[in-house]
């Protein structure tokens, strides 16, 4: 028997009725929401084993001295998760307000210290138990790094304020108030020591005012301001404002110009090394890498190797392939988060939706190009990749707020409340979300069903 292989269905369309199946039921996004971070927080563990390991041996006589570190900020960030995805968004939006507050606090502490050192008016950027080192304050034994609050108070309280205003935004006065002068606040005291986390800061921004609705002519004064504000960053940086030696090159300069420089002329000793010894990472791991753990640039020939570069240690030991697996782990968090915000009836769990996702995205897009060559060296860290314990509880806290609204999305809401879990599991992981309010016709009273009529009965028609 001759097989018809003209009248068999493609691959594609055997699979994608299947996918967009798995795709409808209601718990969907809030799996896949889970599935995407912990796999990307499973491969950052394991590369932060592998690019550490070296340099904490020869350090501690330990090449586990980083990763149980980072390992213990992995464990505090799941504890995060589970802590906000049980919080109920009127208690988001109020928590929001405390949370940009201390922020501020913070940084503007941990500016003030940085610039007293820059000038010579105190000789280690210590006051008491209080000190500051690049972007980190430390208080006594705890350290944080108030720039990864920021974002996370920025995205609940700028949500929170802009689903309040509603239609009001229509006009220049009610935008402006109290958003702008809160952002020119983060602008200042973010960018003086962080170009990069304001850069990503702005992405958040443009997303919340996208996500509300914002009109198209409203966003090209902005961006004019915001180009002309980080021209400004760039043109008052200098080398001092990290390291307290006053009058010392602009390093952002140096970073912007190298980057515009091509590599054959390019001071190979300056501020192109990084980007050579990236690029040449890349180049060495090819499809498929020289194997997990055996790379030999993280042996102290490529800096940050840990944090800001750890992708091009991805591209060493996985090749094309485990870079292309990275993305599309963080492609599926971009979908995921978009679609628990299209599907949020409640304003402020859209806004904060979108800017949580716009913030993660956005970090991890401006990391991985400056990696690749296609952005200048902007030292942002990629989410749930590179180590850092402030930066991966605040990212694993955000996923577990998104993890809250996929949740209480209408469909889903509908279907937990239908089959509700165990108690102890509502006590253990998460309550119940709030059923969505049911939708009523304009005279308040609900249309009865209607009965199917069964096809060929012309009497009942």
């Amino acid at each position: 028997m001759v097989e018809d292989r003209g009248n068999r269905p493609s691959l594609s369309r055997q699979l994608l009725p299947g996918l967009h199946g798995l795709l409808a039921r209601p718990l969907s996004s809030y799996y896949l929401l889970i599935a995407a971070a912990g796999l990307l927080l499973l491969i950052g563990l394991t590369m932060v084993f592998s690019a550490t390991s070296v340099q904490a041996y020869a350090k501690d006589g330990s090449a586990f001295a980083e990763i149980s570190q980072q390992a213990a900020y992995a464990a505090l960030g799941v504890l995060g998760f589970w802590v906000c995805q049980r919080l109920p968004a009127g208690t988001l939006r109020t928590l929001g307000t405390y949370v940009l507050g201390v922020a501020v606090v913070l940084l503007s502490v941990l500016d003030l210290l940085v610039a007293l050192k820059s000038v010579g008016a105190l000789d280690d950027a210590r006051i008491g138990p209080v000190h500051a080192y690049q972007l980190w304050l430390y208080i006594g034994p705890l350290g944080v790094q108030p720039s990864e609050l920021a974002k996370l108070g920025m995205v609940l309280w700028g949500a929170d304020i802009i689903a309040r205003k509603g239609a009001a935004l229509a006009h220049w006065r009610e935008l402006a108030m109290p958003l702008f002068p809160v952002i020119g606040l983060l602008f200042v005291l973010v960018g003086y020591n962080d170009l990069g986390t304001m850069l990503v800061l702005i992405a958040l921004i443009v997303g919340l005012l996208w996500t509300a609705g914002i009109r198209l002519r409203f966003f090209a004064p902005l961006g004019v301001l915001g180009l002309a504000g980080v021209g400004l960053l760039v043109a008052a940086a200098s080398r001092g404002a990290g390291s307290g030696t006053a009058g010392a090159p602009n390093y952002r300069l140096e970073r912007l110009t190298s980057f515009l420089t091509p590599l054959d002329k390019c001071d190979l000793d300056g501020p192109c090394y990084q980007i050579i010894q990236a690029r040449s990472a890349i180049f060495e791991g090819g499809w498929f890498g020289v194997g997990l753990g055996k790379g030999a640039l993280k042996w102290d020939w490529l800096p940050e190797a840990k944090n800001d570069f750890i992708f091009a240690v991805v591209a060493e030991e996985l090749g094309v392939v485990g870079c292309a697996v990275v993305l599309a782990l963080f492609s599926v968090l971009a979908y995921t988060g978009f679609r628990i915000a299209r599907r949020s009836q409640d304003p402020f769990r859209r806004l904060a939706a979108a800017g949580i996702t716009v913030w993660l995205v956005a970090q991890a897009v401006i990391n991985m190009g400056v990696v690749v060559g296609l952005l200048p060296i902007t030292g942002v860290p990629l989410p749930f990749i590179s180590t850092g314990g402030s930066a991966l509880v605040v990212t694993l806290a955000a996923i577990g707020i998104l993890a809250s609204f996929a949740r209480a999305e209408p469909d889903a809401a509908r279907a937990l409340h239908a089959r509700p879990p165990a108690r102890w599991v509502r006590l253990v992981w998460a309550p119940l979300p709030p059923l969505p309010p049911s939708r009523r016709p304009p005279n308040g009273r609900a249309k009865p069903a209607r009965t199917p009529v069964p096809a060929g009965d012309e009497r009942r028609r």
